[in-house]
């Protein structure tokens, strides 16, 4: 467990973010929901289609009817598509990760599959550490082993495995946006 001293939201949230930057992500705070769907749209920089979450499962009212606007469709499993939009069950202020959970709506592809992954965080799903977000599930009854994946996300996908070169995005995206709300 990584010790994380200040637990009031805005250390959290920066904290998170000076470690996320850290692990290679690029991290966006949207003081608004209208300023995260428009980084959103900046991100995908006019691509027709998208793997992601189910819209309710995304912290970020109006971004379905933005998608729409912008004629971007969301696609089950395109191999093509380039971007995944996901949102996050939490963040890990100590280490800057994403915690993420698979179920109905939260297909664990939109976080895989894409060279680049988008996903929104809101800033009251940053918690210290995994420990303390385990332990909040559990406090609300939810069962880490019910049959869902949790997912970690340190960063972009990274390997050494070829002569020692680092080498991004083989195993997974690339490019981790976090945007924080």
């Amino acid at each position: 467990m990584v010790p994380v001293d200040d637990r009031s939201g805005a250390a959290l949230r920066a904290r998170f973010a000076r470690e996320a930057e850290k692990l290679g992500c690029a991290v966006h705070i949207a003081d608004t929901s209208a300023q995260g769907v428009q980084q959103v749209l900046d991100l995908l920089g006019g691509d027709p289609a998208i793997l992601s979450w189910d819209f309710e499962h995304i912290p970020l009212p109006g971004l379905a009817a933005a998608l729409d606007e912008a004629g971007i469709r969301r696609v089950a499993d395109d191999p093509g598509v380039r971007v995944g939009i996901t949102g996050a069950d939490a963040g890990l202020a100590g280490t800057g990760s994403l915690v993420l959970t698979t179920g109905a709506g939260k297909p664990r592809l939109a976080s895989l599959l894409p060279p680049v992954h988008v996903a929104v965080l809101e800033t009251g799903r940053i918690v210290p550490h995994f420990e303390a977000w385990a332990e909040q599930q559990r406090a609300n009854g939810a069962h880490l082993d019910a049959g869902g994946t949790i997912v970690l996300i340190g960063g972009p996908s990274r390997t050494g495995d070829i002569a020692n070169i680092p080498v991004r995005g083989v195993h997974g995206p690339g490019a981790v946006h976090v945007i924080i709300v």
